[in-house]
């Protein structure tokens, strides 16, 4: 029988450190609250006084994400406050799509072992991304995994509940032939597609992340952590004055896994590839590894984060709307009333 006396310490877990994690945590978390927030963090369960007076028939909409394994880049590099930016812009993306207002967030994070100042790393940025998508982060989860990560591994998991009134449910029935698409820059590679990106460039092209290939103008770090952009607020301003008939955030699945989810039986989306700047990220991954445009585009976002569809008629006004607003659109493609194949979404 050993003489060790036994303690949740001596096991792996630091219930001090957490306790630690949590006090530098609290004004971070605080600054992302909006007036519906009740109480503070360290609660069981978070408080959100929702109005449903602002609406005539108030929809909540929830999503849930995490970052995939961009989280590996982030490790290998040592930096970890953009992968919390990408836990927000993930959730509340998704939201916007169906054009619900992000009202607030709950993060889970999940360590080998508490680090505090990488830890607190991670909360900056997804108090970051709650404060620029407007919504509160009003709880989490810090959970110390010894034995199931390893010391310097974590992963992250985000969840986020939005409104949107009834009558302006953005579901992409009302999208028609003859509708135009316009589609919204990325910046960069956003938070999926980084298993095969991590493949080509770090196993089969043999770099790392503080490599810098032809064509690039920072390392693969850099250019890999790049945050997820969030749509939301130049979005729900366009929302106040006119008509969109369906969104699309273009993650995982990329662009002929995504697009179909808007579009009515018996439609289809023709995309003119040349419409837009494709960033260079995509061209070296595509290059190295011998890519093919058709799983490019199955994958990636190509540079284009968020598609709009929107009446033919109203196509330019909103184009120059975005602008106005500092947004860069692009006309990409149209709706059009034939079958492109099984993927329903035509390339060309």
């Amino acid at each position: 029988m050993s003489d060790i006396q036994a303690s949740y310490k001596h096991s792996g877990v630091d219930i001090d450190a957490a306790n630690v994690f949590v006090e530098r945590i609290k004004p971070i978390v605080r600054s992302t609250f909006r007036r519906e927030v009740l109480g503070d963090i360290g609660s069981f369960g978070g408080l959100f006084a929702f109005d449903p007076s602002r609406y005539r028939n108030p929809i909540l909409v929830s999503s849930t994400d995490g970052v995939g394994t961009k989280l590996r880049v982030a490790q290998m590099m040592n930096r970890h406050r953009t992968v919390g930016i990408d836990l927000v812009a993930m959730g509340v993306n998704d939201l916007i799509v169906q054009g619900a207002e992000p009202l607030f967030f709950l993060d889970y994070i999940a360590v080998g072992r508490i680090d505090v100042n990488r830890n607190v790393e991670i909360i900056e940025g997804i108090a970051a991304g709650c404060r620029e998508a407007g919504c509160a982060l009003i709880g989490g989860e810090n959970a110390e995994m010894p034995g199931f990560y390893g010391d310097d591994e974590y992963d992250l998991a985000g969840f986020c509940v939005g409104v949107v009134d009834k009558d302006h449910l953005i579901d992409g029935s009302c999208v028609a032939s003859g509708d135009c698409i316009i589609g919204l820059p990325s910046s960069g590679i956003h938070s999926n597609g980084l298993s095969l990106a991590r493949k080509v460039l770090f196993d089969m092209a043999g770099f790392t992340v503080t490599d810098k290939p032809s064509g690039l103008l920072r390392s693969l770090g850099e250019e890999l952590l790049e945050p997820t952009r969030i749509y939301v607020k130049p979005l729900l301003k366009l929302l106040e004055s006119f008509t969109v008939n369906g969104m699309v955030h273009v993650t995982g699945g990329g662009f002929l896994e995504n697009i179909p989810r808007m579009l009515p039986a018996g439609l289809c989306a023709r995309i003119t590839k040349d419409s837009w700047i494709v960033p260079p990220i995509f061209s070296v991954i595509q290059k190295l590894g011998n890519v093919a445009a058709h799983e490019m585009y199955r994958v990636f976002n190509m540079g284009i984060g968020m598609v709009l569809i929107v009446p033919g008629k109203s196509a330019g006004k909103i184009a120059d709307f975005l602008t106005d607003i500092g947004e860069e659109p692009r006309i990409i493609g149209s709706v059009v009333p034939e079958v492109c194949g099984s993927e329903r979404v035509r390339v060309e």
